[in-house]
C-alpha cells in the first residue's frame, strides 16, 4: 500500500513537471513568433511593395505553412490568407495529376502505325527497310525498336518468319496462267443395280471454263492419262508465262500424267495432304455442278450422265451468269436493249437462260 502510494505521488509531481517545462518552452515560442511578426511588418513598410515569390520560395512556403493549417492566418503577411490558400489547392492539383499521368514516349498516331502494319503485310520487308520507308515520307519518330513494337502487337513476324509464301499468294501470282483438276462421283442405276462413276475435269482459274476429260466406273492410271492426253490440247494457252496445274495426291494421278504436263509447258503442283481448301477453285465447281444439276436427278446409266454434264458444262461456260466475273457469262455475247425478253430451257426446266429476242 505504501508503495502504491508512493509511485501515485511520485508520477504526478513528474507529470506536474513536464506541464511547466512545457508552458516555459511554449511561452518562448510565442514570443519568438511574436517578435517575428513585428520585425517582418516593419521590413514590408520599408520595402513598400507587392513581394512576387518565385516557384522555388512558394514550394518552400507551403512546406512550412500548409502544416500549420488555420494557425497560419495569424502569421502569414506576405501574402493574404485567401491568397495562400489557392496556392494549396493548386499544388494538391498538380501533385495529383502527376500520380495519373503516364510516363514515357507519347504513343504513335493511329496512321502512322497502320502505315507500318500495311507496309509489313503487303512487302517483305525487315525492321530497317520500313524505317527508312517511313524516312522517306518524312515520318521521323519512329525507331528500329517501334516498328518492332507495332508489328509484333499486331501479330507480325519478323521479315524472314514473315517472308513465307503462303497458298494464298502463290496461286495470285499465277492466276493468269493457272488449271486445276480434280474428279467428282456420282451414283448412277444400271441393269445390275446402283454404281459409282467418277467423273475427270479440268477448270481454267481465270476464265473459269471448264473441261471434262470423261467419267468412268475404273478410273485406274492408264484410263487417265489417256482421256489426259485427249483433251490436253484444249488447255493449251497462247499466254507467255508458265502455266502451272494444280492437283491432289490421289494415286491416280501418276509420274507420266505429270510429265504430260511438263512436256506441254506445265509446271505441277501437287497440294497438301487432306487439304481440299488447297484447291478450291475445283471443289468449288463440284458443289455447283451437283448443286445446280445432279442432285436433281435420278441418273440411269453412263450416258445419261454424260449427257447431263455436256448440257450443264455448256450452259455453265456459255451463258450461266459469274459473281467472280461481274456477274457475266464466260462468254460474252451482245444483247439488245429492247425486245421480248425469253427463257430458254433445258434438262426439264433445270437450266434456264433469259434473253431478249
Amino acid at each position: 500500500m505504501y508503495c502504491t502510494d508512493t509511485y501515485s505521488t511520485n508520477n504526478g509531481i513528474f507529470q506536474e513537471f513536464l506541464a511547466m517545462v512545457g508552458k516555459m518552452v511554449h511561452s518562448k515560442l510565442v514570443r519568438q513568433v511574436e517578435y517575428l511578426k513585428v520585425e517582418n511588418e516593419i521590413l514590408r513598410k520599408r520595402i513598400g511593395k507587392c513581394i512576387r515569390p518565385t516557384a522555388i520560395e512558394k514550394r518552400k512556403l507551403l512546406k512550412f505553412g500548409a502544416p500549420l493549417g488555420k494557425d497560419i492566418r495569424n502569421i502569414i503577411s506576405i501574402v493574404t490568407y485567401e491568397t495562400f490558400l489557392l496556392w494549396v489547392r493548386r499544388y494538391k492539383r498538380k501533385k495529383d495529376s502527376e500520380k495519373t499521368k503516364k510516363r514515357g514516349r507519347p504513343r504513335t498516331p493511329v496512321e502512322i502505325r497502320l502505315l507500318v502494319v500495311k507496309m509489313a503485310k503487303e512487302n517483305t520487308w525487315g525492321y530497317v527497310r520500313i524505317l527508312g520507308e517511313l524516312k522517306k515520307l518524312n515520318i521521323n519518330r519512329l525507331s528500329k525498336s517501334g516498328v518492332k513494337n507495332i508489328l509484333k502487337k499486331d501479330n507480325l513476324d519478323p521479315a524472314p518468319q514473315r517472308s513465307k509464301d503462303t497458298w494464298d499468294s502463290f496461286i495470285k501470282r499465277h492466276v493468269q496462267t493457272l488449271w486445276a483438276c480434280d474428279f467428282f462421283t456420282k451414283q448412277v442405276l444400271t441393269m445390275a443395280g446402283p454404281r459409282m462413276l467418277f467423273v475427270l475435269f479440268f477448270i481454267n482459274v481465270r476464265t473459269r471454263k471448264v473441261y471434262v476429260a470423261g467419267a468412268t466406273r475404273y478410273p485406274n492410271q492408264e484410263w487417265v492419262n489417256k482421256h489426259t492426253q485427249n483433251i490436253l490440247p484444249l488447255l493449251g494457252d497462247n499466254r507467255s508465262g508458265k502455266k502451272l496445274l494444280i492437283r491432289d495426291r490421289d494415286k491416280k494421278f501418276s509420274g507420266e500424267f505429270d510429265e504430260l504436263f511438263k512436256s506441254n509447258g506445265f509446271t505441277v503442283q501437287k497440294t497438301p495432304f487432306m487439304s481440299p481448301n488447297m484447291n478450291a477453285y475445283a471443289e468449288s465447281w463440284i458443289g455447283t455442278i451437283k448443286k445446280e444439276c445432279l442432285n436433281h436427278f435420278v441418273v440411269f446409266g453412263e450416258r445419261h450422265l454424260r449427257y447431263l454434264i455436256g448440257e450443264y458444262v455448256a450452259h455453265y461456260n456459255t451463258t450461266r451468269p459469274h459473281s467472280s466475273m461481274g456477274n457475266r457469262p464466260l462468254e460474252s455475247r451482245l444483247n439488245k436493249d429492247n425486245g421480248e425478253i425469253k427463257c430458254q430451257s433445258k434438262l426439264g426446266g433445270i437450266i434456264k437462260n433469259y434473253y431478249r429476242g
